[in-house]
C-alpha cells in the first residue's frame, strides 16, 4: 500500500489538480447562489487547459517533472490574476492596474520558465499541496448545494403550525408569485413619482383585494419567504432562529424549501410546480415541476462569467471583447420570460396544484424596458456598479411597468382556463433598496380569493396569507397573528428589532 502511494504520488499530476481548486474553491464560497452542476463545465474547461498547456510544456522542455512545475506555476498566474485585480481595484479606487499588472504576470511568466528550466522540486510535495488543496474546498461545500433531489415528507423548521386540512370537492389551483422588491402606491408616488393606481385598479376589477398598508414581517428575501411560507414568525418556528449572534443560513433555506404550505398541500394531494430564479437557496428544486430555461442559452452561465472575472481570462472583457454584464442579463430575461410563457401549460395541468413563482422583478439588474426591450443593465449604474439614485428609480419603474403588463395578461389567461375559480396571490417580499425604514419594507400584497374578498384587510402581511387561506377554502383553525415588521442586519439575520406600523390610507 505505502509502494503504491510512494508510485502514485512520484506521479506529476499537480496541475491537474489544481486546476481543479479555483472552482471549486468558488463553489464552496458560493454555496446556496449556485448549483453543483453550474461549475461543472468550468472545471472540465479547466482541467482540459491545465492538460494542455502541461504537454505543450512537455514537448518543449522535454522533461514531465520541470513541465509539470512550469504548468502549476503559470495557473497559478492564470487563476490569481482577477483575484488580485480586484483586491487593488477596491483597495485604489481611481487607479487602473490592468497595464503594470500585465507587465509583472508577465515577467513572473518568464521568470517561471527560467525557474523551471534551472530547477524544478520533486512532484511528491506539489502533489500533495495541490491534493490538499482540492480536499479542503470539497469539505467546504455543502451536499446539499446540488441540484435537487425529490425531498423526505416533511417540514423543516421544528416547529411548523400543522393543522389537519380537508380537501375541497374541487380544490382549486394556488398561484403564490413572490414579486421581488414590488413596493406599495404611497412609496411609488412619494420616492419613485410614479402612480401605479392604473395597475392597481385593473387588479380590482378582477375582483382582487389589494391591501393598501401592507408591509413585509422582515427586511430580508430569505427570511420573508420563510415567515410568509411557514405561516408564523421566524421566532415562533425554530430555536435556531432565536439567536441573535447566530448567522447561519443552510437550516434557514432547508426550512424555505420545506416549508409548512408545501408540506400541508402537498399532504393533501397538490403537485407543486416551481421555477428557477437564479437564486437557488430560494428554489423549490425538488418540486413536482421545475421549470428552469436551457443551462447555456445565453452561452455562459452566471457562475462562468463570476469565474472568468477571478482569472487572466477577464481580460476578454477589459478589452471589451465579450461583455458579462449583457450575458448575465440575458440569462435573467431568460428565467422570468419562461414563467409568463410556460404558464398557460402549467394552467392545463391536471389535478390540483400548487405554484410557486419567484420573479425577481422589479428588483435589478434593470433589463427590461417599459415595453419589455432589452435594456443595458450596466447603464443604471456606475462605474463602482452602485446605482445612483435616480438611475434605480429608472430602471426600477420601467421593470414595474413592463411586470405589471405581463402579470395582467397572465392573470387574465389564469382566470380564462381554471374551472374552478383559483387562488392568486401577488407580494412583495420585501421593499426597494435606498429607502429608510419602514419605507423599506412596504410591500405590494394582492389577493384574489373568491368568496373570501371581505376577510382581507388593508394591513395583512404575508404572514398571514396561508392561514386566511387554509382557514377559508380547507377547513383550518389557525388563528390571525397580529401584523409585525421586524428589521435585523446582515450578517446577524436573527438579532430581530421591530419596526412601526404606519400606514397613510
Amino acid at each position: 500500500m505505502i509502494k503504491a502511494l510512494k508510485k502514485w504520488f512520484s506521479i506529476p499530476w499537480h496541475p491537474i489538480a489544481l486546476s481543479a481548486y479555483p472552482v471549486l474553491t468558488l463553489l464552496a464560497e458560493n454555496v446556496g447562489e449556485v448549483k453543483l452542476e453550474a461549475g461543472w463545465r468550468t472545471l472540465l474547461a479547466c482541467i482540459g487547459f491545465a492538460g494542455a498547456v502541461f504537454v505543450l510544456w512537455r514537448l518543449f522542455l522535454r522533461d514531465w517533472n520541470r513541465a509539470a512545475f512550469l504548468t502549476t506555476l503559470w495557473l497559478v498566474l492564470f487563476f490569481s490574476y482577477g483575484h488580485i485585480h480586484i483586491l487593488l481595484t477596491e483597495k485604489y479606487e481611481d487607479f487602473d492596474f490592468t497595464a503594470w499588472l500585465l507587465l509583472a504576470w508577465f515577467l513572473l511568466a518568464v521568470i517561471a520558465v527560467v525557474w523551471a528550466k534551472w530547477k524544478s522540486p520533486a512532484p511528491a510535495a506539489l502533489n500533495v499541496i495541490a491534493l490538499g488543496l482540492v480536499v479542503m474546498s470539497l469539505t467546504q461545500i455543502h451536499p446539499g448545494s446540488g441540484s435537487g433531489e425529490a425531498h423526505a415528507p416533511g417540514v423543516a423548521a421544528q416547529n411548523a403550525p400543522l393543522q389537519n386540512l380537508t380537501l375541497p370537492q374541487n380544490p382549486p389551483d394556488i398561484y403564490y408569485f413572490v414579486l421581488d422588491m414590488y413596493t406599495r402606491q404611497d412609496l411609488l408616488k412619494s420616492a419613485f413619482d410614479f402612480d401605479n393606481s392604473d395597475f392597481l385598479n385593473a387588479l380590482e376589477e378582477r375582483g382582487f383585494y389589494v391591501a393598501h398598508c401592507s408591509q413585509s414581517n422582515y427586511s430580508r428575501t430569505e427570511l420573508s419567504l420563510v415567515s410568509s411560507l411557514n405561516l408564523s414568525y421566524l421566532q415562533d418556528l425554530d430555536p435556531g432562529f432565536t439567536d441573535p449572534e447566530n448567522t447561519a443560513r443552510s437550516h434557514l433555506w432547508d426550512t424555505l424549501k420545506h416549508n409548512a404550505v408545501r408540506y400541508q398541500l402537498e399532504s393533501m394531494g397538490y403537485k407543486t410546480v416551481s421555477y428557477a430564479n437564479g437564486f437557488p437557496w430560494s428554489e423549490l428544486d425538488d418540486a413536482d415541476m421545475f421549470l428552469t430555461p436551457p443551462p447555456f442559452s445565453s452561452g455562459m452561465t452566471e457562475f462562468e462569467t463570476l469565474f472568468m472575472q477571478t482569472t487572466l481570462a477577464r481580460l476578454l472583457e477589459d478589452f471589451g471583447w465579450i461583455d458579462l454584464d449583457q450575458i448575465s442579463g440575458q440569462n435573467f430575461r431568460d428565467r422570468h420570460m419562461l414563467v409568463f410563457n410556460s404558464m398557460r401549460s402549467v394552467a392545463r395541468m391536471q389535478g390540483p396544484k400548487f405554484v410557486y413563482a419567484h420573479l425577481i422583478l422589479p428588483h435589478p439588474p434593470f433589463v427590461f424596458g417599459p415595453d419589455g426591450k432589452y435594456t443595458d443593465p450596466s447603464q443604471f449604474w456606475n462605474e463602482k456598479k452602485l446605482y445612483p439614485r435616480n438611475k434605480f428609480n429608472e430602471g426600477y419603474t420601467n421593470q414595474l411597468v413592463f411586470l405589471n403588463a405581463k402579470m395582467l395578461a397572465l392573470i387574465d389567461m389564469l382566470l380564462a382556463e381554471s374551472e374552478t375559480p383559483p387562488i392568486i396571490i401577488l407580494q412583495g417580499d420585501h421593499g426597494p433598496w435606498l429607502q429608510p425604514n419602514p419605507q423599506h419594507f412596504f410591500i405590494l400584497n394582492a389577493y384574489y380569493l373568491p368568496g373570501h374578498k371581505e376577510e382581507l384587510y388593508p394591513t395583512i402581511s404575508p404572514v398571514n396569507s396561508f392561514r386566511l387561506v387554509f382557514n377559508d377554502y380547507f377547513g383550518g383553525k389557525y388563528d390571525m397573528l397580529e401584523d409585525i415588521t421586524y428589521f435585523s442586519p446582515v450578517p446577524k439575520l436573527y438579532r430581530f428589532s421591530e419596526v412601526p406600523y404606519p400606514c397613510s390610507e
